[in-house]
């Protein structure tokens, strides 16, 4: 992790050194061992360097070169080396001195502005090619490292790996970007482009751009086929397969001058990267992999110490905690917005916070984590969905039965959430052996009324059909999502036109059909990048970098490309990383079901040790927001909460929480509608 910023002039005006200066300044935290600039008339590059791989000790940044043709600043963290190195011919050269940045610009001198193509790893960099007068600039395929830009047509690009390096020169306006305020009021955040303030952008993942006197193009370089298939002979061949790329994307992410932390939750995430990598560095016979874990005392339901323990037994490891419920969700707000740049926190943004803290005050610079590997390695239950559609009751209804018991709820309950709504379209269609045999299976397993089933999703069905058929129409269903979001106020949702902007980026209601489909869709969420990136900048507070292997491109594609049972297979989700880590992770570990739900340590931080926070924002900070929330549906929110004792209602905490950060934030900030 480091900071990297730039400013490219597109008309007659020449850099000031001091413009740079201060956007290196204000990015001193992202890289405390050295800082430099390079400048060439109107286009300047600048960069903040944190050590972290052994190369980076060689690494001086900006670089030319050896024609001074090319130069390059970047945050980045090259994993496939040893290919580029064969690729580039660079093999006369000693490996383990040539730095990540020489080869991304030797990619770019062979590959021009296809070389993101052949990058793996984690990366964002500019490149300044004085031959064709052009800035070339990119994000990794996932959007690990930031970037950040403010462009006015034939005046000027300014870029940096944070916003607030962007709003320390004049030229940057900050004005609030109010679309950005209704997404997030709606939970919306699919757009990979804005930013909460107006005119700065973020290059979206997978994308790169390039800049001249004639204007800018952007363009996607990758992006996930939701149709490529694997097929392989036997589960051990699925399994072993998923083992070899799951420790690859571990190892390529322990490259390391320093020792290393895994932030070890108990969950089979986190396990997982701390036991393979535990067994890597133990093959190395370097320094012992460091754990730092979140510990309840007091809200004994959200403690996970004894999955914690199952993984420090195997032994290897240096154990260290920090308490969970100590701290509220306000707690430490004040010192988080000295470095965050937007107000639109998750409701588990303390957690990171705490814990590099901790890592830092241990002298530790990287923090390994299981970052979103239940999206990467699908728990797959749109398997019973696919398989009710196609007719496969009796497998459908063994899944749900052996399913259900590992999320606490009836098996009838799940299945009638993924397997009863699709009975009436075997009706719709004709299909009557295959209607039947599901309501006969329905019956014998759940005990519901045949004559219920038959007349419920099998003849109402039909006959609505028909009437459609008759009329030569299909009736058409209103769909407000405003109208499903109580807290934002009407008039100000529809003068950012919310309900047109929701349905524009696909947002649906419906459930995934197959497996493949709720995979695809959760890998390609835009508030994937959008998570990344303040995992980045919870990192970057603390001078550390976060590296996550489920953030692996290679290890997504190849579970994507999965058949459905090897995500669920007898009531067990995730199921080829199950098998594929077999003998590495703790039995007790390896076949949990669900895990810790962290709720009621966020309901009592918020309604009870940040009381007092949240009772003042309440009074004063919150007119901030009157012309984008509906005041009475908050307070009758607030009122409803801190008078329900246990009882507390989702649908009541999200909205308070909601609306009382984005005041905090308003307020800190000085933001004003």
């Amino acid at each position: 992790m480091s900071g990297i910023m730039g400013i490219y002039y597109l008309g007659d005006r020449t850099l000031d050194r001091e413009d740079l200066g201060m956007m290196m300044e204000t990015l001193a935290h992202r890289g405390p061992d050295g800082a430099d600039i390079w400048i060439h008339g109107a286009i300047g590059f600048g960069h903040r360097m944190l050590w972290t791989t052994p190369e980076s000790l060689l690494e001086k940044l900006p670089l030319a070169n050896s024609t001074g043709d090319l130069i390059i600043t970047s945050d980045a963290r090259i994993d496939n080396r040893d290919e580029l190195i064969n690729k580039l011919q660079l093999n006369n050269c000693v490996s383990d001195k040539i730095t990540d940045s020489q080869l991304i610009l030797a990619a770019y001198e062979k590959w021009k502005e296809s070389c993101p193509e052949h990058l793996l790893g984690d990366f964002a960099f500019a490149i300044w090619d004085k031959q064709q007068q052009s800035l070339f600039c990119a994000r990794d395929h996932l959007g690990v490292k930031p970037f950040y830009y403010y462009y006015q047509p034939g005046k000027a690009l300014v870029f940096a790996s944070e916003i607030k390096a962007l709003l320390c020169l004049q030229e940057v306006p900050r004005r609030l970007n109010e679309v950005r305020i209704a997404d997030y009021l709606t939970l919306t955040m699919e757009d990979r482009a804005i930013t909460s303030y107006q005119d700065i952008l973020r290059l979206p993942p997978a994308h790169s751009m390039v800049v001249s006197q004639s204007g800018m193009e952007i363009r996607s370089y990758w992006e996930l086929d939701p149709h490529r298939e694997i097929k392989m002979d036997s589960d051990e061949a699925y399994a072993e397969k998923f083992r070899e790329i799951f420790t690859e994307a571990v190892r390529c992410r322990l490259r390391s001058a320093f020792p290393i932390a895994s932030q070890l939750s108990g969950g089979l995430d986190s396990s997982a990267v701390t036991c393979v990598a535990r067994d890597l560095l133990a093959e190395k016979k370097t320094t012992p992999l460091h754990t730092i874990s979140t510990i309840f005392d007091r809200i004994t339901e959200c403690d996970e110490r004894p999955f914690m323990n199952a993984v420090l037994e195997q032994g290897g490891l240096i154990p260290h905690y920090v308490h969970g419920d100590k701290f509220g969700p306000l707690s430490n707000l004040d010192s988080i917005f000295r470095y965050e740049d937007e107000g639109l926190l998750g409701p588990s943004h303390f957690y990171p916070w705490i814990v590099n803290r901790a890592a830092k005050e241990l002298g530790l610079r990287i923090s390994l984590d299981g970052f979103d590997g239940d999206t990467t390695v699908c728990h797959g239950v749109s398997r019973l969905t696919e398989l009710a559609r196609q007719g496969h009751w009796k497998t459908c209804i063994e899944e749900v039965k052996a399913f259900s018991p590992h999320f606490n709820v009836s098996p009838y309950a799940a299945f009638r959430s993924y397997g009863l709504p699709y009975l009436k379209d075997f009706a719709k269609q004709f299909r009557w052996i295959s209607f039947f045999e599901g309501v006969r299976l329905i019956h014998k397993h759940f005990g519901v009324s045949r004559k219920l089933l038959i007349v419920n999703h099998g003849l109402k069905p039909v006959l609505e059909r028909v009437r459609q058929l008759w009329q030569r129409k299909e009736t058409k269903v209103a769909n407000s999502f405003v109208s499903q979001t109580p807290l934002i106020k009407g008039n100000f949702a529809e003068g950012v036109g919310l309900d047109e902007r929701i349905q524009k980026f696909g947002t649906s209601n419906q459930e995934p059909l197959t497996a493949k489909e709720q995979h695809w869709r959760g890998l390609t969420q835009g508030v994937l990048p959008y998570t990344l990136e303040r995992a980045d900048q919870y990192a970057a507070m603390f001078s550390l970098e976060a590296r996550h292997p489920f953030m692996d491109k290679r290890l997504i594609e190849f579970c994507l490309a999965l058949p459905a049972e090897q995500k669920l297979y007898q009531g067990w989700g995730r199921m080829v990383m199950r098998r594929g880590l077999e003998g590495i992770l703790p039995e007790k570990v390896q076949w949990r079901g669900g895990k810790a739900d962290l709720s009621a340590n966020f309901d009592d931080g918020l309604l009870n040790r940040d009381r007092h926070i949240l009772d003042e924002v309440m009074s004063n900070q919150i007119r901030y927001l009157e012309k984008y929330i509906d005041s009475d549906f908050l307070q009758a929110a607030y009122e409803r909460s801190i008078s329900a004792g246990n009882e507390v209602r989702d649908e009541d905490i999200t909205p308070i929480w909601q609306a009382v950060t984005l005041a905090l934030w308003f307020d800190y900030k000085q933001m004003t509608p």
